[in-house]
This record gives C-alpha cells, sequence and structure tokens, in this order.
C-alpha cells in the first residue's frame, strides 16, 4: 500500500480485519502444535542423551549431540549468560510442551526533528519456545541478580534443543509450511547469541507510515503500535501444492 492510501478509517479498518485473521490462525496454530508436538520432543532426535529416552544408543543421536554441544556452547559462554559450555548427558527436559508468544521490537518514529521510541508488534510472528521457558520468563532470570548458573543453564539448553529439534524435523516443517506457517531461528540482542526459534504466518502485515503511527500513539496513549494485514499481498498468496499441481498437468499437456 502506498503512503498516500493510508487514513486513521483505513487503519481502524485493517485493524479489526487483522484482529480476526490473528484470533483465526492463532487458534489454527495452537492446534497443529498441539499435534505435532510428539515430534518436537528432544528423544526424538537425542535418543538416550535425554533422560528418559531410547537406551539404545544411534549414530543419528550422537551427531545430534555433538550438534547441540556446539549450539548450547557458543550462547552459554556469552553475554548475557557467561556460563559453562559443557554438557553432561542424560539431559534434564523439564517439559516438552510447546508454547509461543507474540515478539515486539522496539522501532523509532521520526516526527520532525523529533524522535521517539514505540514498540511495534507483528501479530502473526511469534516466538516458539517449550512451556516455562518463554521470553517473559527469560528476561526474569536475567534480570534476577541471584540467578544461578543452574538456573541459566537450564533456559539455554531448552532454547538449543528446541532449535536442533526444529531443524532436524524436515517433515513436520514441510506440513507446518504447507499449513501456511513457517519456522526459522533468529538472535535478538537481549539474549545474545542464544538461537531464539520463530514460527511466523505466511499472512504479510506492515507497518504504516510514521505519521499514521504517531496518530494512533497519540489517540492510544501508549507507546505501542501492532502491525497490520497487508490486504493486497493476501490476494496474491500462492498455494505451492497448487502451483505444483498445475506445473503436472501442463507437462504432461492436460
Amino acid at each position: 500500500m502506498t503512503d498516500q492510501g493510508w487514513s486513521t478509517q483505513r487503519l481502524i479498518v485493517l485493524r479489526r480485519a487483522t484482529r480476526a485473521i490473528a484470533d483465526l490462525l492463532h487458534a489454527q496454530l495452537k492446534e497443529y502444535l498441539a499435534a505435532l508436538s510428539p515430534l518436537f520432543r528432544p528423544a526424538v532426535i537425542l535418543g538416550e542423551y535425554v533422560q528418559g529416552g531410547a537406551k539404545e544408543m544411534s549414530a543419528t543421536a550422537i551427531k545430534a549431540f555433538q550438534d547441540l554441544q556446539a549450539v548450547y556452547g557458543t550462547a552459554a559462554v556469552a553475554k548475557p549468560f557467561v556460563i559453562g559450555k559443557d554438557l553432561k548427558p542424560p539431559l534434564e527436559i523439564v517439559r516438552s510442551a510447546l508454547d509461543f508468544t507474540k515478539m515486539p521490537y522496539p522501532y523509532t518514529l521520526k516526527m520532525g526533528s523529533e524522535t521517539k521510541t514505540v514498540m511495534i508488534t507483528p501479530p502473526l510472528k511469534w516466538i516458539l519456545a517449550y512451556a516455562d521457558f518463554s521470553p517473559a520468563h527469560l528476561r526474569q532470570l536475567l534480570a534476577d541478580s541471584n540467578r544461578t548458573d543452574s538456573d541459566a543453564s537450564r533456559f539455554v539448553l531448552h532454547y538449543s534443543v528446541l532449535h536442533l529439534v526444529t531443524t532436524r524435523q524436515t517433515g513436520a516443517i514441510q506440513m507446518l509450511a504447507a499449513l501456511h506457517f513457517n519456522l526459522s531461528s533468529i538472535h535478538l540482542p537481549e539474549f545474545g547469541e542464544l538461537p531464539i526459534t520463530c514460527i511466523t504466518a505466511s499472512v504479510p502485515t506492515v507497518r504504516p507510515p510514521d505519521e499514521v503511527i504517531s496518530e494512533s500513539v497519540e489517540i492510544s496513549g501508549q507507546n505501542a503500535f501492532e502491525e497490520v494485514v497487508d490486504a493486497e499481498a493476501i490476494a496474491n498468496i500462492q498455494d505451492p501444492f497448487k502451483e505444483h499441481l498445475l506445473k503436472i498437468l501442463s507437462s504432461h499437456g492436460a
């Protein structure tokens, strides 16, 4: 959408549509993850290295643990954790249920010669984490001056394990992609080298021009804003399955 296409009324309409779409996709994602969660259990990939996992050691599990050690070690020795980098199996994974939360980011509004920091939330992008290890809980831990290395290690371990599992389970990744949800890993400055697993709906959202956000922030009285769906882009969303079938038809002259 061009800057000229924005107005307060247009923003209101898009915000209502965005909330309806977000509610729908949030409910769908919750059901999908509940169904797929057994595939994301650490023991499926790490086997005997996980407490209570399979007793038969496999080459796949050995390689997975080596990769996990590398990911964990890189995050553990860096700020803000600065703890030991060695893992000692069997690993204690407290819970393997999955949960997802929104991930706001700071954005600097430019209003003439003045600037203002606003927290922007993409409504269709979430951080995926094991239950009880949400980003909010991690922030609480890092803010606690009395935290122990053991407490920090548990968080680094669970995020590292989820990163490993979600990158190894290609079948589950493909199923989610077919359902229009994509998995990826990022790094956030506040968490250093810790891999953060994200899940994003294929429905695109946009951040309006600064003047539109500024007006909305002034009206609401809060330094927060939520992106809205890109209505025009939604119409152009492609279905890979449909496109693949069409190519097969075409290749056979059908």
